[in-house]
């Protein structure tokens, strides 16, 4: 076998790398590609990658000879019970024939993993209502991460909304309630991050000096409200979509998010309050694969709608859906 240079496609919009070999090379072992990505044998556009890479439509793969071995019999996908199927239709916050917008509970994961049986890529099927392709993920969320998810329902809505998050024409706006307050109220955090692979998994973390492997993160926050010192609500806008810089950048802002314990710790808790995590994907502003601009927000899981009130913030009235222009 020789070097091939393949171009992902619509249906690899936002696909982990390590699972785009999987789906393509399932002889190809985990150790394997991991040891010919951190020998740079692998390319992404030339560059080298991770593991998690996330790839994007008409990105160029440098995949090298790999070692021959039997295909294992892929496991043939698990149904969807009736009882999934009812409430995946009850996330669906907006649909057309193009586009489904999901209001996505914190606790679901979108993608499978390892130990992970039931996440959202797999029960797309139940989505797929009047259509006759297979709704497409376009982009992700944090398991533990509640709000608006976007999912594709044709091979040109996916490649039009992969490039419009790609080309960062999307607002995308999260609500967080952190532990203390931040100083000063508002501005940019413009801190690079550096992904850390051990034996507790995977993390992301402030990149250091010199740092050959940082990415750069960009948030914009901003203070809703603020019950004194102890604890504040943060509007945030990702400039970047690098894993977890919501969580890292809040941290480096010396208030973790509420509920955050992988990278807070105890710090990350009050007493008295819900220890999930008040992370919330609150809307998506972007343009539509048809024409003009979607606008979609989602309310407040029951866990932060209760932490809101306990805190004395207000509960803004979530708009209704629409496709203007």
């Amino acid at each position: 076998m020789t070097v091939q240079l393949r171009t992902t496609t619509a249906d690899d919009a936002d696909l982990r790398l390590d699972r785009w070999f999987r789906r393509h090379y399932p002889q190809l072992t985990q150790g394997a590609l991991q040891k010919m990505l951190r020998t740079g044998q692998i390319r992404v556009d030339g560059k080298r990658a991770e593991t998690g890479t996330r790839l994007s439509p008409g990105q160029e793969i440098r995949v090298p000879p790999l070692p021959a071995g039997p295909a294992p019999t892929p496991a043939a996908p698990r149904p969807v019970s009736e009882e999934d199927a009812r409430a995946l239709e009850a996330m669906v916050l907006y649909r057309d024939r193009s586009v489904i917008a999901l209001d996505k509970p914190p606790g679901l994961p979108v993608q499978g993993g390892p130990g992970i049986r039931r996440h959202l890529d797999g029960m797309l099927d139940a989505l797929r209502l009047d259509a006759e392709e297979r709704p497409r993920l376009v982009h992700r969320l944090d398991r533990d991460t509640s709000g608006v998810l976007l999912l594709a329902r044709t091979a040109t809505a996916a490649a039009r909304l992969a490039a419009a998050f790609r080309g960062r024409d999307t607002t995308k706006i999260y609500w967080a309630v952190t532990v203390g307050r931040p100083t000063p109220a508002e501005g940019r955090l413009d801190l690079p991050l550096v992904r850390l692979t051990s034996s507790g998994g995977e993390r992301t973390a402030a990149a250091k000096p010199g740092d050959r492997d940082a990415t750069s993160a960009v948030t914009d926050f901003r203070t809703l409200d603020a019950a004194q010192k102890r604890a504040a609500w943060l509007e945030l806008r990702p400039v970047t979509g690098r894993t977890h810089q919501l969580r890292v950048h809040c941290m480096e802002l010396g208030c973790p998010i509420l509920g955050d314990g992988k990278y807070g710790g105890a710090g990350a808790h009050i007493e008295g309050l819900s220890p999930m995590l008040h992370l919330h994907a609150r809307s998506l502003r972007l343009p539509h694969p048809e024409g003009g601009v979607l606008e979609v927000e989602a309310p407040l899981p029951p866990h932060m709608h209760e932490t809101f009130g306990f805190l004395g913030f207000d509960r803004p009235r979530t708009r209704a859906p629409r496709r203007v222009g």
